[in-house]
């Protein structure tokens, strides 16, 4: 017993050393050894290689699927004949079909020709839904031998399966307990150098040790997640006194921004280890922590967040003006609140590379520990963010332009597609106003107040 004892605090000795010399100190002091560019080498070599083999086995198996493949064409081109979105206006689309059934065009009369417009609308919102889309994780083009890719490609051949079975021994054996090493580090720092630098005085030197101390801990907990992140056009960084914000496709989005920054970050009052987190943080930099009953006050958040920013000695506030998590395809409606501060805004794109992993958070699907089960057995983290130039409120714009402006600059930086919906109908149904307005629009047709009657 005495033997195995010894044996266990030797390995844990040996396992601690390893991970506070060849990671915690290099990531502390901004360094890298290089071992995780050659990680990455051989993971993007490994997924090269069975991407091959999968394609070699397609080949096999095409002419036994041709047969079906063709039926499958004919359908689609069927299918698409029948559903083609048109963006025409609803009174032109309804007389288009009562004219083609040579039917009389008079007000204030209802033909039954017009349901078939809105069944083809509803079609169409079913098919080509550009909302549920984007909370649902992004396709790939080839697996990345993760078995919520697709489950079925590791069949296909018995090295790709061996290859599989290998990089599962490797992700929840090595990787995890590594990971969840590092992460419990850098929390159990984060909280216990941000309680001790709290209660030094106010002034530079408190302000200096809690930003090295956030850095410090943010920089472990991404070494946590085996991140690789490129950042681009850092002359652009956020400064003090402004307002950081940034599309959002995860809660990791913090620490990859804060991992070569420090923020002053706005949030809901939480309970339990966020709650031991947030208290601690606070003691050492003025984040902007809201009460649940707080949030309700609009005008509170204001002036809370507006004291803040004109505040040249605070950190740049980070926000995510979305609300809600995306899937690293699009930016959705910003929401105008940010925008209605004042001060400087520093935008931000960010976009993950899905090969290594699926940084996207569906919380209506995962909870928070799920998620970081998925995070911490993924191959790695890696992304790329842009610091867009500093922007401004131009005179005669109001907040919601301002939002679109900045929003249209993160999407095209970051290779996005852009979306006027609101990220709340992730959870939410979509408002009756829209509803409303299509019914309005269809009732002057009846009636015969519509453009189209008048002319």
């Amino acid at each position: 017993m005495e033997d195995f004892r010894s044996l266990a605090y030797n390995v844990f000795s040996v396992w601690l050393l390893f991970i506070i010399a060849f990671i915690m100190l290099p990531s502390m002091f901004g360094m890298s050894l290089g071992i995780s560019q050659v990680y990455m080498k051989i993971l993007v070599k490994m997924l090269e290689w069975a991407t091959l083999r999968i394609q070699k086995g397609f080949e096999e198996q095409k002419k036994l699927r041709m047969a079906a493949s063709n039926e499958l064409f004919f359908f689609v081109l069927f299918y698409k004949g029948i559903i083609q979105r048109d963006q025409s206006p609803m009174e032109e689309e309804i007389v288009g079909l009562r004219q083609s059934r040579s039917q009389c065009l008079q007000s204030g009369d209802f033909e039954l020709s017009d349901v078939f417009y809105f069944s083809k609308k509803g079609f169409e919102a079913i098919v080509e839904d550009e909302v549920t889309q984007r909370f649902s994780s992004e396709e790939l083009i080839s697996w990345n031998l993760l078995t919520r890719t697709n489950y079925n490609f590791q069949y296909l051949s018995h090295r790709v399966t061996l290859i599989w079975v290998l990089g599962v021994f490797v992700r929840y054996c090595i990787l995890l307990p590594l990971r969840v090493t590092l992460a419990t580090i850098g929390i159990s720092w984060l909280v216990v150098g941000a309680t001790i630098v709290g209660q030094l005085p106010n002034g530079r030197i408190k302000n200096w040790f809690s930003e090295k101390v956030h850095l410090v801990c943010c920089r472990i907990c991404a070494r946590a997640l085996s991140s690789a992140i490129q950042y681009h056009n850092k002359e652009n960084r956020p400064k003090k006194g402004g307002i950081c914000v940034a599309n959002h496709t995860s809660p990791i989005d913090i620490i990859i921004l804060a991992n070569d920054g420090c923020y002053a970050m706005v949030g809901q009052v939480h309970g339990g280890l966020m709650g031991v987190i947030q208290r601690a943080m606070a003691r050492a930099c003025p984040h902007v922590w809201f009460e649940r009953s707080e949030m309700r006050d609009r005008h509170l958040v204001t002036k809370r967040l507006r004291e803040h920013v004109f505040d040249k000695e605070k950190l740049p506030i980070l926000i995510f003006p979305e609300g809600t998590c995306i899937n690293n395809t699009s930016v959705m409606m910003f929401k105008k609140g940010s925008f209605e501060i004042g001060g400087t805004i520093y935008p931000v794109a960010i976009k993950y590379d899905p090969q290594f992993g699926d940084a996207f958070w569906n919380s209506s699907k995962y909870t928070m520990v799920k998620y970081l089960l998925r995070m911490m057995t993924s191959w790695a983290i890696k992304c790329n963010v842009w610091y867009l130039p500093p922007m401004t409120r131009q005179e005669g714009e109001d907040a919601v332009q301002f939002a679109n402006r900045v929003k249209s600059a993160i999407a095209k930086q970051g290779g996005l597609v852009e979306l006027p919906w609101d990220g709340g109908l992730k959870r939410d149904k979509v408002k009756d106003s829209f509803r409303e307005e299509q019914q309005k629009n269809y009732s002057k047709i009846i009636a015969g107040e519509s453009n189209i009657f008048k002319r």
